[in-house]
């Protein structure tokens, strides 16, 4: 039980997925056995790991780097089933926006992808929380929570961190699992290390660190705040050595640009439109795949030129990454 007397489901450690790959619950991330040959799999597998659906394009903030800019109406319910039937097989989707609790029958949208056998994932700025955690409970495996570090920073990148930091609190109390993303500007190097130890404070099962796309709102970032690989890498390194100093326990994870990323993930708009993301020489940084309304996503998977960059970044072969807890003795 949790605080508030709401029930929890029993604690689920690892999800055998088959192939070799399995689901970690409590770092919230995808395994592949060391006996598993990676081009073999992209062979065989048929269909995604993960996908991104967007339950809605809007949003109670404006990001200084949101790629989502552009708004259309949201899905009906029955065509958000439409779209799950057509998702069967995929292993875990993000009910994602825009903002996905700024829609008032999030709880439903959640039933809906929970019973239809999805691992489901949350990102969210959490300030709705309130209005949705009771309905995520024991089915929602974690949200994922956008903070870019203290309360200065938060607030200049993306809003009002007490805002987001007061929903954290409410996801806390109803006992579901947090994860924290940061984007990483120039200008917030140096508050990465705060951003760690809030993901330590939290109880976050990781941090993961993105670097902004030129789309959307972030055609308007000074240039300098866009970091080179070479930056990121040493940014990381230098977060390592803190983590092990200080005994952070979520694990560190860092995206970047590099080719074996690229079109790594498949997200599907409000309408049902499927598109790889980010295409670095396509318009909008995306590319049509299809549309899960119209046909199942292994039709779509089977034109999907960009397997091996999606398999590998989410067994974590492409990112740079530390375990949870391997920095503290924790299991």
């Amino acid at each position: 039980m949790t605080d508030l007397g709401i029930p929890t489901m029993p604690e689920q450690r690892h999800k055998d997925i088959g192939g070799g790959v399995g689901y970690a619950f409590n770092g919230q991330h995808f395994t592949i056995g060391t006996d598993v040959d990676l081009d073999t799999l992209v062979e065989t597998i048929t269909h995604p790991l993960s996908v991104i659906l967007q339950v809605t394009k809007r949003c109670n903030m404006d990001c200084g780097f949101c790629s989502e800019t552009l708004q259309m109406p949201d899905p009906s319910l029955k065509q958000l089933s439409a779209i799950q039937q057509n998702l069967d097989g995929v292993n875990r989707v993000f009910l994602s926006g825009g903002e996905p609790l700024f829609r008032k029958d999030f709880g439903d949208v959640v039933d809906i992808y929970f019973e239809g056998g999805h691992i489901v994932a949350v990102p969210t700025n959490a300030v709705y929380a309130k209005l949705h955690a009771k309905r995520m409970v024991g089915k929602v495996a974690y949200a994922n929570v956008g903070l870019e570090g203290p309360r200065a920073v938060t607030t200049r990148m993306r809003g009002d961190y007490d805002a987001i930091m007061a929903g954290v609190r409410v996801f806390q109390e109803h006992g579901i699992p947090l994860a924290m993303s940061a984007v990483v500007y120039r200008s917030s190097l140096t508050a990465l290390p705060f951003t760690a130890q809030i993901g330590d404070v939290i109880g976050a099962s990781k941090v993961k660190l993105i670097l902004p796309l030129r789309k959307g709102n972030a055609l308007d970032l000074p240039e300098h705040e866009f970091i080179t690989q070479e930056e990121a890498l040493a940014a990381f390194s230098r977060l390592e050595e803190k983590a092990a100093e200080l005994q952070w326990s979520p694990a560190l994870r860092m995206t970047t640009w590099t080719p074996e990323n690229e079109g790594h993930m498949i997200v599907i708009e409000p309408n049902g439109v499927a598109r790889a993301w980010p295409v670095y020489d396509a318009k909008d940084l995306w590319e049509n795949l299809g549309n899960v309304l119209e046909e199942p996503i292994t039709e779509i998977w089977k034109r999907y030129r960009f397997k091996r960059n999606h398999i590998s970044k989410y067994v974590g072969k492409s990112i740079h990454t530390t375990a949870q807890g391997a920095l503290t003795g924790k299991k």
